[in-house]
């Protein structure tokens, strides 16, 4: 009688099968992951815009007027960490808003640096904060989505 003794060992087959199912693992798992890192800048973005805004109310509660406070760009949460390259900060002057900022009122904007790898970018685009604390988004969707 013959006794064959089988090869202990993993298959190409076999081998082919596990890097397909990873394969498929990876290609669900990083658009969630990348998702995820997009809406953890938006939220640190968003957080950096309140904190910009109370230090808009502290030059306000000390002087009676928002001109001549603190520049926006030199804010340490909008320089801290990769926020850079990510957000940039800035008080635009618009029509409601001729004077940047004006003495009763102010305008805060993020406004996303490139595409960050955010296929909804479109839907959020710029985050904006005013003196009153209305929270606002230039792109498609509402401020309770973004913010």
């Amino acid at each position: 009688m013959y006794l064959r003794h089988r090869e202990a060992g993993v298959t190409l087959l076999e081998l082919m099968i596990v890097v397909a199912i990873i394969g498929i693992i990876a290609a669900v798992a990083y658009p969630s992951y990348q998702q995820h890192v997009v809406k953890s800048w938006r939220t640190t973005a968003t957080g950096c815009l309140m904190e910009l805004a109370q230090g808009m109310e502290r030059h306000f509660t000390a002087n009676m007027t928002y001109v001549g406070a603190p520049a926006v760009a030199g804010a340490s949460c909008a320089t801290e960490g990769n926020m850079p390259q990510r957000y940039t900060f800035s008080t635009p002057v618009t029509a409601a808003l001729p004077v940047n900022p004006a003495a009763a009122a102010f305008l805060i904007v993020a406004t996303p640096v490139g595409t960050q790898g955010d296929s909804d970018r479109f839907n959020c685009m710029s985050l904006s904060l005013n003196q009153a604390g209305v929270r606002g988004v230039s792109g498609t969707a509402t401020v309770n989505e973004c913010w």
